[in-house]
């Protein structure tokens, strides 16, 4: 007998492919992180509130309802072109993904613009982090979700160029699908905070 008739048949190895690919791990991981930031702040700003006999304070100024709630429709449209960007994608239309990219880039900037100016206000009129720690509070809690959009629209206009340079594909598209789950989770955060700080 040869070495080789000894030899045992080889088998094809089993190539599967994962259940969840690294990019969409990734991105569990982040929201799962932010998602304990934000359980955190929002804990401390529930307590402040529950500790408060009048909220808000008699002396300082009130929260913009009314305007906020429009920019909160902005915010909530914008999920709609980014959600779209990916149809076009798919049927090999760039130049339609970039647009809806870019639209939600832009109401992103808009929803930042609109509380920046009323936070100036805010500040005008008395409010700020050290006025009180209904301020404190509120800048904090709300101002760390501002930061996440300003991150999230860079992040929008970064993947537009990227997209209008022809980068992403019906068959790769790993960065407009992270950013578009990171955007979805910005403004579903959005869906929180405002009603526990303006309405609540």
């Amino acid at each position: 007998m040869t070495t080789g008739a000894l030899a045992m048949p080889t088998r094809p190895a089993l190539e599967r492919a994962p259940q969840i690919a690294s990019h969409q791990l990734a991105m569990i991981a982040l929201i799962m992180s932010e998602l304990m930031l934000f359980a955190g702040l929002g804990g401390m700003y529930v307590v402040v509130r529950l500790s408060a006999t009048v909220w808000p304070p008699a002396d300082q100024p009130r929260l913009p309802l009314f305007v906020t709630a429009l920019n909160t429709l902005v915010l909530f449209g914008s999920v709609l072109p980014i959600t779209r960007a990916f149809g076009a994608l798919r049927r090999g239309d760039q130049a339609t993904a970039t647009r809806r990219v870019v639209t939600t880039s832009v109401l992103g900037t808009l929803f930042l613009a609109v509380q920046g100016f009323e936070w100036a206000r805010l500040v005008h009129h008395g409010l700020t982090l050290a006025s009180s720690l209904y301020g404190g509070a509120f800048y904090v809690l709300i101002g760390c979700h501002a930061l996440h959009v300003l991150t999230a629209v860079v992040w929008l206009a970064v993947v537009a160029v990227l997209t209008a340079r022809g980068r992403f594909t019906a068959a790769s598209h790993a960065g407009l699908e992270m950013c578009t789950i990171y955007w979805y989770f910005v403004s579903g955060l959005w869906a929180v905070l405002f009603p526990l700080v303006y309405l609540y």
